[in-house]
């Protein structure tokens, strides 16, 4: 494991807000910074801050007309409309937001650059992972798709194969539609069934289109999916797929909403099943793709008692210095989160499910499982196109 890691992280990222009575709040991010500084794992690693994405930039995603509505609506917030997906009630406007959208997108564009250059093996941009904004729109709490420039600015940079790899509870539509045609680039995602939640896509039959057809892969899992079928259901389509693609980096996504306790969705993951899951990341990127890995946060709801343990975890993933399930957090960040946001924060950096038992795919099939049933579905779709066997 590699110690040559960077987080990106620059405070004013913190300004990314809708407002007091919207989920997205901005503590989970200073929350996870002060935790990872209360472990040390800040010594373990560089603390970098890039530039904010410019135009030219966000052209690779982003139209150039959805660019302008931005910033329209980020000097006049009163006067957004809903066009454009701004102004809504997932997405309203504020003062600022083409700024700090920007610079979220930078901190994982400047996260690609660096992995791509050989100066890092990993990087993390906890900040980042906003992975439903589409080129010509808002959606889903994201302005601008920081995931999806990250790897078109690998391409850019003469990347041939990026694999990425999004275990959000919900489907990473922005980066499959950035890239639904791009047979450059695997996008995989495991998320909640679109029948019982946003943004209602992500079926298995979703699986790209012309030079890409094989390229999308989604695996679409029931409600109410623990740690066991979660972990199962990763190991049994995202290692393969990934192994056989031979990508030159994967970028990962790791929203925290899977777990049990996230107000929005609906999955009964613990924090030692993400936990099993970052670390199954990192090693497919030595394994497949000489260590470059790019690590984004994403959804994350339970500010407090998740978000901070989930993240910080990834961070000393990265680091080469992985956080023991049963460390004891420092009392001084559980005042500061009481301080904060009037909360117990957590005692452990567990959730007490550690280690997670699961099942291999090669050891059995059981027609009567929904989450088994969920993976034949998309190994049916998507692994006959890659040559490999469903």
């Amino acid at each position: 494991m590699s110690g040559r890691a960077q987080l990106m992280w620059d405070e004013a990222v913190t300004g990314y807000d809708f407002g007091p009575s919207h989920p997205m709040d901005p503590v989970r991010l200073e929350l996870t910074r002060g935790l990872v500084g209360a472990l040390g794992l800040d010594r373990e690693l560089a603390v970098v801050a890039a530039k904010p994405a410019g135009e030219s930039t966000l052209r690779l995603v982003h139209r150039e007309d959805y660019i302008d509505a931005v910033k329209a609506a980020s000097a006049d917030p009163a006067g957004a409309d809903g066009s454009y997906g701004l102004g809504t009630v997932d997405d309203p406007a504020f003062a600022g937001m083409h700024e700090v959208s920007a610079l979220i997108a930078g901190q994982s564009v400047g996260a690609a650059e660096a992995v791509w250059r050989g100066d890092v093996e990993h990087a993390v941009n906890f900040a980042g992972g906003l992975h439903h904004a589409m080129p010509g729109g808002a959606s889903g709490f994201c302005v601008y798709n920081d995931a999806a420039l990250a790897i078109a600015r690998l391409l850019e940079l003469g990347a041939e194969r990026v694999a990425y790899v999004d275990v959000d509870v919900h489907h990473g539509d922005g980066v499959q539609a950035a890239f639904w045609e791009d047979p450059r680039v695997l996008t995989i995602s495991l998320h909640e069934h679109p029948r019982t939640l946003f943004p209602q896509s992500g079926w298995p039959q979703e699986t790209g289109a012309g030079a890409g057809e094989g390229a999308a892969v989604n695996v679409a899992l029931p409600a109410g999916t623990g740690d066991t079928g979660w972990v199962r259901a990763f190991h049994a389509v995202v290692p393969e797929l990934v192994a056989a693609f031979r990508p030159q980096v994967i970028v990962s996504q790791h929203g925290a909403d899977t777990h049990f306790e996230d107000p929005l969705a609906h999955l009964a993951v613990s924090l030692d099943a993400q936990r099993a899951v970052q670390m199954a990341c990192h090693e497919l990127a030595h394994e497949h793709a000489g260590g470059k890995w790019v690590a984004l946060g994403g959804g994350g709801y339970a500010v407090v008692d998740v978000v901070p343990r989930s993240w910080t975890h990834l961070v000393g993933i990265a680091a080469g210095r992985p956080v023991a399930p049963e460390t004891v957090i420092p009392e001084g960040w559980r005042r500061e989160v009481f301080a904060r946001t009037r909360q117990l924060g957590p005692q452990r950096m567990t959730d007490g499910r550690w280690p997670v038992g699961y099942g291999e795919w090669e050891a059995g099939y059981d027609p009567a499982d929904r989450v088994d049933q969920a993976v034949l579905a998309t190994r049916r779709a998507v692994f006959p196109l890659r040559g490999l066997l469903p």
